[in-house]
């Protein structure tokens, strides 16, 4: 036997590393780092989108892989957009994504005071220096990726210059926009971000933490890094575009002389195809009425999704199958779907849902009598159990499991036909009722009391079964069905760059009905709806004697995973 032979499947599986995940380890041996600390750091501008689960549980997990630890981190340095409505917003959508920050939840705007030394120090040390360009001229002056920039003409002021006139901008004495400052570094190189960047600005602006405590305000580029040393992050994992800046946050950690400074690395976003995820454009549709908000069922901001009912699980596993790389790609949005089917198909309760109603009547099953029928919650998973559905002479079916001149192989209800009734019985139709515009508003029929499902019954086979809800105690609901925003065979943007909406992206049902067991569901309930979809109790506008479900997704997909 060789040496090989007795090894166990589990002992010889090869576990494939991600590039960030091999950057880690490697720092880990060599002792670069001897822990692993991540962060994510968003600014509260907005709401978070499917792209940000996957920053968001790409670094709670790196730290939760490699034991160590992980912080959340507001990025609020620019007052103008920020709100303490996106700061909630996002506390809340992180939590329930299952990232724990445990008591590591921090503001960069905690850190101004330290950021305003180190702006200090940089100018004691000859490294930055007050501008009194606008932001136009300083455009001017960078250049272009072809041409070098010209030193701007401030750029020479003594130490002594600079720091009085810094001071004064802290204290106010500058008009938004007056002055600026600005990082000695070079204007020459390849790399514009390095042109001598602005690193702080005069902002008249309310913050929504510090109030009216500053009235300048640090640059993203320069802030990052900053809170990044001060938190003692190993790894500032960030997606693709920061990659540019890279340079200029290694600058200022070199230059500012943090003892353990921490590693750029970057990874590609995740994008979806034919989705919204602009903040801009997601502001238009929300202020315009088009949608009722950022939480609106039909976006992927995670509130949305949340809403709609998608679950921690099918985001984590949708994050999971989409990996980690270097290189931009775009996902559809059926894996999404997929992802979610997955997770509830064997989790939920099947139910009994009727969305376009018309009466059904048994003519010979007694008038006052009620059976409470056994009902399997999910066949495919028997330790969800059983429940009891009442079934009676009335029930309610669905519209298109009834036809009056049926085509071939249509095998619901139609004039003579026998059918069974899910879980209960057969029946045979035998006459339909007509209001005055020629619709079906009521089907008779007989049923046969031998067939009872769960009897044993052989004597016939029917071809067909169809669901119901009991007339007497069903429960009224309106149910939403949304499709995709986006008109996908047109995509997302018109030439003018406005969206391409579906306009059929939202069907309300006022008139439906689902089986009593359903009267006590709550917000964020779900549920399988038979031959339907799955459904999803609305968090924003069910009411305890107003239920409201959102179908969360159809039951069948032709989407399968790539290999």
């Amino acid at each position: 036997m060789s040496e090989n032979e007795n090894l166990t499947e589990k002992d010889t599986e090869v576990v494939s590393k991600n590039f960030i995940e091999q950057i880690i380890e490697k720092d880990l041996a060599e002792g670069v780092y001897d822990t692993v600390h991540t962060r994510f750091p968003p600014e509260p501008n907005g709401y978070l989108h499917i792209g940000h689960a996957k920053s968001i549980l790409l670094n709670y997990g790196l730290a939760k892989e490699y034991g160590g630890k992980f912080n959340m981190r507001f990025d609020d340095t620019n007052p103008t957009k920020e709100r303490i409505e996106f700061v909630e917003s996002i506390k809340k959508d992180i939590q329930w994504l299952g990232a724990d920050w445990e008591d590591r939840l921090f503001f960069a705007s905690n850190y101004f005071e330290q950021m305003y030394e180190a702006a200090v120090k940089l100018i004691k040390k000859g490294k930055a220096y007050v501008s009194d360009l606008s932001a136009e001229q300083i455009r001017e002056y960078r250049g272009t990726l072809t041409e070098p920039g010209k030193d701007d003409p401030n750029c020479n002021r003594s130490v002594e210059e600079n720091l009085k006139l810094f001071e004064d901008m802290k204290n106010g004495v500058y008009q938004d926009g007056e002055k600026v400052l600005r990082a000695r570094i070079d204007m020459s190189s390849p790399n514009i971000n390095m042109r001598d960047p602005v690193i702080y600005r005069v902002a008249h602006m309310t913050h929504h933490n510090t109030g009216d405590t500053w009235c300048i305000y640090p640059m993203y580029d320069f802030a990052h890094p900053i809170e990044d040393a001060i938190e003692g992050i190993t790894h500032s994992i960030c997606t693709l575009e920061f990659e540019d800046h890279r340079p200029l946050y290694d600058w200022v950690v070199r230059e500012l002389e943090y003892p353990h400074p921490p590693k750029q690395i970057e990874f590609a976003k995740l994008y979806l195809t034919n989705v919204v995820t602009g903040k801009r454009y997601i502001k238009k549709l929300v202020e315009e009425g088009i949608v009722d908000g950022w939480d609106d069922p039909r976006l992927v901001s995670i509130a949305a999704l949340r809403r709609r009912g998608f679950t921690p699980r099918s985001i984590q596993k949708f994050v999971e199958l989409c990996g980690v790389s270097k290189s931009n790609s775009s996902v559809d949005y059926a894996m999404l779907e997929y992802c979610i089917r997955e997770d509830l198909k064997l989790s939920k309760p099947r139910m009994m849902a009727v969305l376009d109603p018309i009466k059904l009547v048994i003519d010979n099953y007694p008038e006052d009598q009620v059976e409470m029928l056994d009902v399997s919650n999910n066949l495919e998973n028997e330790a969800l159990g059983t429940r009891k559905v009442p079934f009676g002479r009335e029930l309610y079916i669905d519209r298109e499991d009834f036809m009056e001149e049926p085509p071939k192989k249509y095998f619901r209800l139609f004039p003579g036909n026998e059918v069974r009734l899910m879980n209960a019985y057969f029946v045979t139709c035998t006459s339909f009722v007509k209001d005055e515009t020629g619709k079906v508003t009521e089907v008779h029929c007989t049923y046969d009391p031998e067939t009872k499902c769960g009897t044993g019954f052989t004597g016939r086979k029917v071809k067909g079964t169809i669901h119901w809800v009991p007339a007497a105690q069903a429960v009224k609901a309106e149910v939403r069905l949304y499709e995709n925003i986006i008109d996908e065979e047109k995509g997302v943007y018109n030439e003018d760059g406005s969206l391409n909406l579906n306009p059929n992206s939202l069907t309300v049902l006022k008139d439906c009905y689902v089986e009593p067991a359903l009267a006590d569901a709550k917000a964020y309930d779900s549920f399988q709806f038979v031959r339907q979809g799955f459904f999803c109790v609305d968090a924003k506008d069910s009411k305890e004697d107003a239920l409201v479900f959102n179908r969360i997704v159809s039951l069948k997909s032709s989407y399968t995973l790539p290999k």
